[in-house]
């Protein structure tokens, strides 16, 4: 187990959720998104673009591969991880209204898990 990767991966992580984070509470805070479910879909794009640059770049320095083939892989990997996340808020947040910021914690938790392994065993 390297475990530089997974410091770099969670490092690259951190950078990533506080991209998709800020851009949620933008949705939600400041501009008055209704649907936390939808914000988050929104946000969640935000957050992949950050992720797989650092991921592409930093993470698992796997850069040699065609550019395309790694983005549609994990793009397909990532649209997957976001739309369970968004369901996640969307239950959490808009049909039983909990606070969005502890789904968010619930749905990262999950997303974290899941990204790892098919990053390092799918796309990279």
């Amino acid at each position: 187990m390297d475990h530089s990767e997974i410091l770099r991966y969670v490092a690259n992580g951190l950078v990533a959720t506080l991209v998709h984070f800020l851009v949620l509470t933008l949705n939600m805070e400041w501009i008055g998104f209704e649907s936390a479910g939808l914000s988050n879909l929104i946000a969640a794009a935000f957050g992949i673009a950050a992720s797989f640059i650092g991921s592409r770049y930093y993470v698992f320095k796997k850069h040699e591969a065609p550019v395309i083939s790694q983005a549609s892989l994990f793009f397909s990997l990532y649209a997957t991880i976001a739309i369970v996340h968004g369901l996640i808020l969307l239950i959490w947040t808009d049909v039983h209204e909990n606070d969005y910021r502890i789904g968010f914690l619930f749905a990262t938790v999950f997303q974290v898990i899941v990204s790892y392994i098919g990053n390092k065993y799918l796309v990279f």
